[in-house]
């Protein structure tokens, strides 16, 4: 009897991570590492750069990464739960070209708008109908659906381009905060993370992302509905890309089927870089917004240096398996600084 209750006493676990004082586990983090590299990086590039007589200005920068930085939010939630949604620069094309047909064929910009955002929602909707519903998995998937949508986008404007907008809108896309050098679409952007950092981190919600990433199985167990979190999580991935799309179209009054080709790389690596692990289960939102941000300097220091997109494409891409593989290796170096021998998990012994 004493042995059966041995074995059914709780467990009480010890977690080496929270060892460590709050200051130490906040500077020793992913989030914090990337932080660092992206002021690292800010400080040598804004120092070399200047030699060209092109200094780095904020504005300009924020321009460029607002859709990574939008897209990132959703896409940090579909990988934490062991996702992957690829077809998010095909989704912002689709919705560009959405908004740009109906726009010339005489629907006011702001009612083409809300149908681009419906469109987009579908999209994501229709990739988290063939994973969740059909079960199918995510990365062939929005494979194929990259192809689709792009396809349709292509097929709908051909190689014409839309660029009668009104200039108010396209001046709004590009407005600053008053008299500071920050753009206006950073409202937007802040709204969004504020929201999307509230529903992963402060809701069951986000506990239930977090499980799925561990184990789906478990989560389902546990009584959280899987398939019903990940199919809102592609609608929301759908949403914001649309979101995307249509900012994308009004900064550069330009609605073409080819809009944001290859942004899911970039994005991804944002994510990824951002310290949250492709395997699932562990991130937040503060590190992809870094990683968008160091991803945003890097390639604006490179571009004017006269550096091919083909170049800045190897090293984006270098980043990302340089990511992953960090994350394998980290992994495995926390196993290793465990002692063989020591517990970290006791049970504590019932009194016969």
């Amino acid at each position: 009897m004493t042995n059966f209750l041995q074995a059914l006493a709780p467990a009480t676990r010890t977690y080496r991570d929270h060892s460590q004082p709050l200051w130490r586990r906040i500077l020793l983090s992913r989030e914090a590492a990337v932080i660092g590299a992206v002021l690292l990086v800010i400080i040598v590039a804004s120092v070399s750069v200047r030699a060209f007589g092109k200094p780095i200005t904020a504005t300009y920068l924020l321009l460029d990464i607002a859709p990574i930085l939008l897209i990132a939010l959703p896409m940090t939630l579909i990988i934490i739960t062991g996702e992957i949604d690829l077809s998010v620069a095909s989704i912002v094309g689709l919705s560009s070209v959405t908004l740009g047909v109906l726009h010339s064929n005489g629907m006011p910009i702001e009612a083409a708008a809300v149908v681009a955002l419906i469109v987009g929602a579908i999209a994501g909707a229709l990739n988290g109908f063939l994973i969740t519903i059909v079960g199918l998995p995510s990365l062939a998937v929005t494979i194929g659906t990259l192809a689709l949508y792009r396809g349709l986008a292509v097929g709908l404007l051909g190689t014409k381009a839309v660029t009668e907008f009104s200039e108010f809108w396209t001046s709004l896309a590009k407005s600053k905060i008053g008299a500071s050098a920050i753009p206006s679409v950073v409202i937007p952007i802040v709204i969004l993370a504020v929201i999307f950092g509230v529903l992963l981190h402060l809701t069951p919600f986000g506990r239930g992302v977090y499980a799925i990433g561990l184990s789906a199985e478990a989560a389902r167990f546990s009584g959280i509905h899987v398939e019903r979190t990940k199919f809102t999580l592609f609608m929301l991935s759908g949403l914001v890309s649309a979101l995307a799309g249509i900012y994308y179209t009004l900064r550069f009054s330009s609605a073409r089927g080819d809009n944001a080709t290859g942004l899911e790389l970039s994005v991804i690596a944002a994510v990824l870089l951002g310290g949250v692990s492709i395997f699932g289960g562990r991130g937040s939102t503060l590190g992809p917004i870094a990683g968008a941000a160091l991803i945003g300097v890097l390639a604006s220091a490179l571009r004017l240096a006269n550096v091919t997109s083909d170049v800045i494409n190897i090293i984006t891409g270098t980043l990302l398996v340089a990511s992953v593989v960090a994350t394998s290796f980290l992994a495995w170096l926390h196993t290793k600084r465990i002692r063989p021998g020591k517990k970290t998990e006791t049970l504590v012994a019932a009194k016969g």
